[in-house]
């Protein structure tokens, strides 16, 4: 169960993409923001109303939001003084983040399933939990995960060789 513990340093340097998306997104405010925005809100005054929030927060982490490129600001034609927020492309692909955050809440925090409940659009069944897939698909489980530095990775197809050690003689 060892397998993912390296000296960090060695791994991640300066190249680990996690702070910058902590730095984003790293407080409770951000995803609650996100979670409004997922359904269908987009005002200002929307987005208060579903989270009763202060006004100078929620003014905070829309701004750092727009600024992240994660949500986009336009303000309206027909009334300057109206401003609506949608999200990016960016935005949109932290869905799967959310999402497993999520399940993971359903299982360990809440110990029940949430409500609303996200569906697919064809069956309108409920989606399966979010995991972790190889690069050609298969479900990953923990111990089957590993830390290399990038420099180490083989180009896909390539088999990897694995010396044995050499017997002293």
């Amino acid at each position: 169960m060892g397998k993912l513990r390296e000296p960090l340093n060695d791994i991640y340097g300066d190249n680990c993409a996690l702070p910058l998306a902590l730095e984003a997104m790293g407080e409770r405010w951000s995803f609650m923001i996100l979670r409004a925005a997922f359904n269908g809100v987009h005002h200002f005054e929307e987005f208060q109303q579903e989270l009763s929030i202060a006004r100078n927060i929620l003014s905070n982490r829309l701004s750092r939001l727009v600024d992240h490129g994660i949500m986009a600001r336009e303000v309206m034609a027909e009334d300057r003084r109206k401003v609506r927020y949608e999200l990016t492309q960016k935005g949109i692909e932290l869905l799967p983040a959310m999402i497993a955050l999520r399940q993971w809440g359903e299982k360990w925090g809440a110990g029940v399933a949430s409500t609303p409940v996200l569906v697919d659009t064809r069956d309108e069944q409920p989606i399966g939990p979010v995991t972790m897939t190889a690069h050609d698909g298969r479900t990953l489980t923990y111990g089957e995960l590993l830390w290399k530095h990038r420099s180490e990775l083989q180009p896909l197809g390539q088999a990897r060789v694995r010396m044995a050690p050499v017997a002293a003689e």
